[in-house]
């Protein structure tokens, strides 16, 4: 059976084991690193339900509290796990603009035990795409100023000293739909000079 994409689905478990979930994500990887993440995934409706059945099951199964990332193969049409990271996750970045509770607020709630948030999103779409360190120099603000001009483009710099291939930042785009979203975080990520 052949490979046909990769899934993840943010989930939150509270200590009272009561369980919320985000909008299954596709993710897409370039030399084996997270590229980018599209909300919602665009796949059959049944496999959307067949990601958030299984998420919501193995965080039943679960004793602890906190978010937890599911991450799927989509293999002859089934979802199937790959793996499963106890913390908030690169794949649910994109929850801080793109849906009402964000997944680290998500995750104090949920270690506190207060009532878990919403995960409903904010727009029909949005689309994460990591920056990635090209050489190990100090990082360039060239290019910031049209990423910021862009609308309902968000860019988050995390501080890190660039190296090859380290995660050191995102941008999140929100839009109407996937493929206008998706040119429009392309295009927000060119500009970006690192």
């Amino acid at each position: 059976m052949a490979f046909e994409k990769e899934l993840a689905v943010i989930a939150a478990r509270d200590k009272s084991g009561n369980v919320a979930t985000y909008p299954a994500v596709e993710t897409i990887h370039e030399n084996s690193i997270c590229n980018m993440v599209i909300s919602p995934a665009e796949v059959e409706n049944k496999l959307l339900q067949q990601a958030n059945d299984i998420a919501n099951e193995t965080l039943k199964r679960l004793d602890g509290a906190g978010v937890f990332a599911i991450e799927m193969f989509v293999v002859g049409g089934e979802v199937l796990v790959n793996e499963i990271a106890p913390r908030v996750h690169n794949s649910g970045h994109h929850t801080i603009e793109a849906n009402q509770t964000s997944q680290f607020e998500q995750h104090i709630r949920a270690v506190t035990n207060m009532p878990l948030g919403s995960t409903v999103m904010r727009s029909p779409v949005a689309v994460m795409i990591n920056i990635l360190g090209k050489r190990e120099e100090p990082i360039s603000l060239e290019g910031i100023d049209k990423i910021l001009a862009l609308p309902d483009t968000h860019l988050h710099l995390y501080g890190k000293s660039p190296r090859q291939a380290r995660k050191i930042g995102h941008i999140t785009v929100l839009g109407q739909n996937i493929s206008d979203t998706k040119e429009l975080a392309l295009n927000a990520r060119s500009y970006l000079a690192i």
